[in-house]
């Protein structure tokens, strides 16, 4: 079978992988947004009933370095394509026994517990999915590493247009009331054909040629991480951390802002519909540019504007302008944020050698990943402390301050290649 055969098999299996992971994993940070505080937190003040449904939120996020040191090891040591397999099971499976899981006036207690645990089962497939998708495109190409590796990422906002799709077509369908009761339930026990789709794609997909022909790692793939490459890791981390601050805030906490300020639910999600479909285009289109003007200008770019931008948002939305509310959320999401995340998904697997990548450039982009599931819960307690977002800006623009001290500590990688062992002792580049 032909290279450009199995690239494109590769390419089109890390989207459709990504873009069911996300749908599962961004579901759930649209449903607690919107829902859960009422389904599994219902005895509790609205505020505090929606910090603690962000809470659960954020567990997923802190389980994704989790799934990515265990998948890493595995995929570094056996293969990219078996983990992939594992990590969309599980994740599947997560997501369908969320949809059936009894509230709190059912089961008291209970339920929420049981939340959180297949919260952080979401959170360990999606920390091991995200390396081996990027690294299956990456590692097939011989070329434009940043567009077909830029795909995977594609996956996050295609994967917040169906879920959010899913959940508003199950409110329209089921009512105010009945979705609260059970028409929020619809768009995870649909997850199951997702899953069958994936893995029917997925399995047509062979190893990539670049880990086929590399030697096995001497030690452990974390080992070799932490003892030869500790720097690009902190600075994969430092990288990512603001990209996934802005994200956090752009698909979770403004939701639940723009609600409380007055905006109708429907609203909001249509907003954020299209911001997402906007930002497939740009997270490609950015990537695509990085693959000739390098990644560092790109991310560079991406970032300062970011740290603008985080200061214009809360404004827009306080107008009470549902055309002002639209321009803040796609500008943001759909413009300004591809820049900083899109080529983020070639620059980390650029990081970090052969048998040691699906661990590194794992691990970098799931510890960064946690700054989204942080954020709006912090954000939330600073608006319910406070009453004010301007602190909420000043983050922002704090963690775009990290990746643009980060981004420009790092080495140009876009025009290396990926079967070099050397990768300790690049230097950024001048």
């Amino acid at each position: 079978m032909s290279d450009s055969t199995q690239l494109r098999r590769a390419v089109l299996s890390s989207y459709l992988g990504s873009v069911i992971e996300y749908y599962d994993f961004l579901l759930y940070a649209t449903a607690s947004a919107v829902v859960f505080n009422q389904v599994f937190f219902s005895t509790l003040d609205p505020v505090v009933g929606t910090v603690a449904a962000f809470g659960t939120l954020a567990t997923g996020y802190l389980a994704r370095p989790l799934g990515g040191v265990i998948f890493g090891h595995f995929g570094d040591r056996l293969g990219r394509k078996r983990m992939l397999v594992l990590t969309m099971s599980l994740m599947g499976v997560a997501s369908v026994l969320i949809g059936l899981l009894p509230g709190y006036a059912q089961i008291g207690a209970a339920a929420p517990i049981l939340l959180i645990v297949l919260r952080v089962a979401q959170g360990v497939a999606v920390g091991g999915e995200w390396g081996g998708a990027v690294l299956m495109s990456a590692e097939h190409a011989t070329s434009r590493r940043g567009l077909w590796a830029s795909f995977t990422n594609a996956g996050a906002p295609s994967g917040m247009v169906l879920s959010t799709l899913a959940l508003a077509g199950a409110a329209a369908i089921s009512g105010e009331q009945d979705f609260v009761e059970w028409g929020w339930r619809i768009p995870f026990l649909l997850s199951i054909v997702l899953l069958g789709v994936g893995l029917f794609v997925r399995a047509r997909v062979d190893e990539t040629p670049v880990f086929r022909s590399s030697e096995p790692p001497a030690r452990s793939p974390l080992m070799e991480v932490l003892r030869h490459q500790p720097r690009n890791l902190l600075l994969a981390i430092g990288t990512g951390f603001g990209a996934f601050v802005a994200q956090g805030t752009l698909t979770v906490f403004v939701i639940s802002y723009a609600v409380g300020v007055g905006f109708e639910r429907q609203t909001v999600l249509n907003a954020l519909t299209l911001s997402s479909v906007g930002a497939v285009a740009g997270v490609i289109g950015y990537s695509a540019l990085s693959d000739k003007v390098g990644r560092r200008p790109v991310v560079l770019a991406g970032a300062i504007a970011m740290g603008v931008w985080g200061f214009v948002l809360f404004p827009l939305i306080d107008t009470g302008s549902a055309l002002l509310l639209g321009v803040a959320v796609i500008v943001g999401q759909a413009v300004v944020h591809p820049a900083m995340y899109g080529p983020l998904a070639a620059l980390y697997s650029e990081m970090f050698a052969t048998r040691s990548r699906y661990t590194g450039a794992s691990l970098g982009y799931q510890i960064a990943g946690i700054g989204a599931g942080i954020a709006p819960v912090a954000f939330a307690s600073v608006l319910g402390a406070t009453g004010s977002v301007v602190g909420v800006s000043v983050a922002i623009a704090a963690g775009c301050l990290l990746t643009v001290g980060c981004i420009l500590a790092t080495a140009e990688t876009a025009h290396g290649d990926l079967t070099g062992h050397d990768v300790r002792r690049r230097t950024p580049a001048r």
